[in-house]
């Protein structure tokens, strides 16, 4: 007991601490017990430990954040680049059942670390991606050489009535080459496109009567002449399929019917292989 209070005592022994001014002021004397300096201390260090660890904890903290939010950016990387692959998977399996996104992820190689490589992934997205390219871009330009190419009869339940080739004209009787096929029908019947183009010429042309001169690109051009009356203009779109004119006997004509051409290349070619899509 007498221990007891021999240490009490001494903890609460008080010891001065004196601020002295370096000026005329008066010093100040200021009394704490000795457990208090002591408590401050032990209050210090363990507010010093504090502030330490917490600071340590952000620095952790916004590292963990960093990667996180790279990990983030890359993942979503990786699924905008698989959202295209796959959309572009269905569109091509349709076509040529290509399995692009099987060969990447058979590809993979996760014996090292157990975890999905993102570069080699994201390497392997890219070619995937670039060949993927390459046939849509292939795919496009064939696309629009079917678009333009001619296809189909002009005129519905027409018939041929003149082939293309030599042959003797029904007005003179010369013989001549014939660089197209008449296709008689009933007098004002549609007369239509068949391919995509633009319109180079329409109107009157001597012997060809009312005549409508189609481009459609990849070297291809297409005529129609003899219509009774003609309903597009000069620069002006068509599609397969658009009504350009109407069936009549104007010009050079002995009868209702169009004279079809199609060349290509600055070449008149056999309408006859292009009718049924034969070309």
């Amino acid at each position: 007991m007498h221990k007891v209070r021999t240490v009490l005592k001494k903890a609460f022994t008080p010891i001065t601490i004196m601020l002295i001014p370096h000026t005329d002021k008066k010093s100040l004397s200021i009394k704490i017990p000795s457990i208090g300096i002591f408590v401050s201390i032990i209050l210090w260090f363990i507010g010093t430990v504090y502030v330490f660890s917490v600071a340590i904890d952000a620095l952790e903290y916004n590292r963990m954040q960093q990667k996180l939010d790279y990990y983030s950016s890359q993942f979503m990387e990786m699924k905008s680049s698989m959202i295209a692959l796959k959309k572009a998977e269905i569109e091509f399996r349709r076509l040529f059942s290509v399995k692009s996104k099987e060969k990447i992820l058979e590809s993979l190689d996760t014996s090292d670390t157990g975890s999905i490589d993102m570069e080699s992934l994201k390497q392997e997205i890219k070619l995937s991606m670039e060949t993927i390219g390459e046939i849509k871009d292939y795919l496009s330009q064939q696309r629009d050489l079917y678009v333009s190419t001619p296809r189909g009869w002009p005129v519905e339940g027409g018939h041929i009535s003149s082939s293309f080739g030599s042959r003797n004209h029904p007005r003179s009787g010369d013989h001549q080459f014939h660089s197209g096929v008449d296709i008689a029908a009933d007098p004002g019947k549609p007369v239509i496109a068949t391919a995509d183009g633009i319109v180079s010429f329409s109107g009157w042309s001597g012997g060809s009567g009312n005549l409508v001169a189609l481009e459609h690109g990849f070297g291809y051009s297409t005529y129609y002449a003899h219509n009774k009356m003609l309903v597009v203009k000069v620069g002006q779109k068509v599609k397969r399929g658009d009504i350009i004119g109407y069936i009549g006997s104007t010009g050079n004509s002995t009868g209702p019917h169009v004279h079809y051409e199609v060349w290509r290349d600055s070449k008149p070619m056999n309408p006859s292989a292009y009718l049924e899509g034969r070309s």
